[in-house]
């Protein structure tokens, strides 16, 4: 994709605002940079090292049970856990449930997930060193050249593909839509991306490159507006950014599917956050 002069300043000062999104977006209270743990449910009530009470689950139902000197709050209501409540979720959703600690007795709050059909609880701590001392993702300076023309071929039907995900025991599953196809700076083969849709029609492609585990983490995502009505979309490299496993060992985040490696280096939006 060529550009000019004014056209490409454009370009920047809209990346340098999407920079800055991103990384307010990361500093949230309790985002992804407080994650400090992750836990199975067990079948039968008991104490955890991560938080107060007694946890549990049947396999449908999370079940917590805590008197109120533990000091447990519900996170929505903030009203004393004296007793045992209940939560039922369906796969892939997450709650944040309740909450301990600190002055104002909310430094650690508690997300209840279901992951490959088991309960999980995961920790997010408002004084996690990661996010205490966060002051904004590393990037390859931008790359006009990596901003590219592609032509999205959908499927008839979306395809379910089996996938791993950061955590070696939550399987996933990408739904592949169709295909980005495009051409990469001084190759002359077409490159493939499988992309799953987002809302209102936009797509996201998750990928390898042979940046990662070098400059890059082992793999990113870049997402796109919805394709023209002649299928041509802006696949912008620039705007590639590291899943939420790649800030914290917690994470489930869905790897690529196989065909979404490319064999160039995309030196292009973010990098390791801690390389």
């Amino acid at each position: 994709m060529t550009t000019d002069a004014p056209a490409a300043d454009a370009q920047l000062v809209r990346w340098q605002r999407f920079r800055k999104n991103r990384n307010e977006a990361l500093a949230a209270d309790y985002g992804w940079l407080t994650l400090t743990s992750f836990q199975w449910l067990p079948a039968s009530p008991a104490a955890v090292e991560t938080a107060p009470g007694l946890w549990s689950t049947d396999g449908s139902t999370a079940v917590l049970t805590a008197a109120a000197a533990d000091g447990l709050t519900l996170v929505e209501t903030g009203e004393p856990v004296d007793g045992t409540i209940r939560a039922v979720l369906a796969d892939e959703e997450s709650l944040l449930w309740v909450q301990f600690g600190g002055a104002d007795g909310r430094r650690v709050r508690v997300e209840l997930a279901m992951r490959a059909g088991r309960y999980a609880i995961r920790t997010r701590d408002s004084a996690s060193p990661v996010f205490t001392g966060f002051d904004g993702v590393p990037t390859f300076d931008y790359r006009p050249d990596l901003v590219i023309e592609a032509r999205f071929e959908p499927y008839p039907e979306p395809v379910d593909v089996p996938i791993g995900t950061a955590n070696p025991l939550v399987d996933g599953v990408h739904r592949s839509v169709g295909e980005l196809v495009f051409r990469l700076p001084g190759q002359a083969h077409e490159c493939r991306l499988q992309a799953e849709e987002e809302k209102l029609g936009a797509l996201t492609v998750t990928f390898h490159d042979e940046t990662n585990g070098d400059t890059t983490d082992e793999w990113r995502k870049v997402s796109t507006a919805r394709p023209r009505p002649d299928g041509s979309v802006i696949l912008d490299f620039n705007r590639a950014i590291n899943y939420p496993s790649a800030f914290t060992p917690y994470g489930t985040c869905p790897m690529p599917v196989k065909i979404n490696s490319l064999d160039y280096r995309i030196e292009a939006g973010e990098k390791a956050p801690f390389a």
